[in-house]
């Protein structure tokens, strides 16, 4: 079971990345195929008018992926949280800096993919990797779902491809699973426990859990230097992300902009055209490294975002070049001085 679920959540990660992989070839052959997958990248301003409706949502559906996130992390983060502190307790002198090293880190090892058998030490330690990455998803949803309600304010024509509000569906169902993908059989099967016990028991004679604050909390005041670092780089592509999605709310803060596009200024829309995606690649990337890069469900993860932003960064640099004659000619699509 516990492959099981780990080879399932990889497969929809590569059947994800493929189609973006062959798109990008230069075969003018596979040039139907790279709009289609460039319709997953369409959305707001660059869907074209003339796109059939009839395939697109209007572009405040964002706000179903937030709500579709936040509800899912919390219950992953919830029930692992709650699964490290009864099942994967971690003691004061288990927090040596040679165990924090060598367990979190993985040693000189950290971004090999094949680990040797896990002792139950280090397997505590994993555990507690994962509720350290859940916790930073659910800042990351958390966020997103406040500006979608309070920041962004969509123009009413403003549409969304019906694959892109698909594709938004599908990643913030996996992208908090594959961060937690090893342990997750094992966390269910205690969530289940405690469900059956509770039906089995009824409430009065179910013991009340014991909580203890400091046993939930000290292990991750104490995690390793990948986590330490990641979560510093998380939260840079999080501040800055929230720096941008300001600026662009703000464009559109009079009702009588509401159809005006205008060229935003400020932060890193100085260097490039679309910094907030610049951003969750940055934080992405936070994550990967808190992880500890060993494993690959993480990195497909990764590859996705990478990609996905990638294409439409590009076509939404594109239409700013066609909208705007004076538009900066030094600023990029999404990686400074590169595209």
């Amino acid at each position: 079971m516990e492959l099981g679920i780990v080879w399932l959540v990889r497969a929809a990660w590569i059947g994800a990345i493929l189609p973006m992989v062959i798109a990008s070839i230069p075969i003018s052959k596979l040039r139907s195929f790279h709009e289609l997958v460039l319709s997953f990248a369409r959305r707001g301003k660059i869907l074209q008018p003339s796109s059939s409706q009839k395939w697109t949502v209007p572009q405040k559906f964002f706000a179903h992926f937030y709500v579709i996130g936040v509800a899912w992390t919390t219950l992953l983060l919830a029930t692992t949280w709650m699964y490290a502190c009864k099942m994967a307790p971690l003691s004061p002198e288990e927090f040596q800096f040679s165990d924090i090293a060598s367990h979190l880190t993985g040693g000189s090892h950290v971004f090999s993919f094949h680990k040797s058998h896990l002792t139950p030490v280090e397997h505590r330690f994993k555990v507690w990797r994962a509720v350290f990455l859940l916790l930073l998803m659910e800042i990351q949803v958390l966020r997103r779902l406040i500006e979608s309600i309070y920041v962004f304010k969509y123009s009413p024509s403003a549409r969304l491809h019906i694959l892109g509000y698909l594709a938004g569906w599908f990643f913030y169902t996996a992208a908090p699973l594959s961060l937690c993908s090893i342990i997750a059989p094992e966390v269910a099967r205690f969530a289940g426990n405690q469900v059956a016990e509770f039906i089995a028991k009824g409430k009065s004679h179910t013991a009340a859990p014991e909580f203890d604050l400091l046993l939930s909390i000290s292990p991750l005041m104490k995690l390793g230097s990948c986590q330490l670092i990641g979560g510093v780089i998380f939260l840079w592509g999080w501040f800055h992300q929230r720096r941008c999605h300001a600026i662009l709310g703000s464009l559109r803060e009079n009702p009588s902009q509401a159809k005006e596009y205008i060229i935003p200024h400020g932060d890193w829309f100085e260097i490039v055209s679309s910094p907030h995606y610049l951003a969750e690649i940055v934080l992405y990337a936070g994550l990967l490294i808190a992880s500890g890069g060993t494993d690959i469900t993480i990195w497909l993860l990764f590859s996705f975002v990478v990609g996905n932003l990638t294409l439409a960064a590009g076509e939404t640099h594109r239409w700013y070049l066609r909208k705007f004659e004076n538009y900066p000619a030094n600023r990029f699509a999404i990686f400074p001085y590169v595209y």
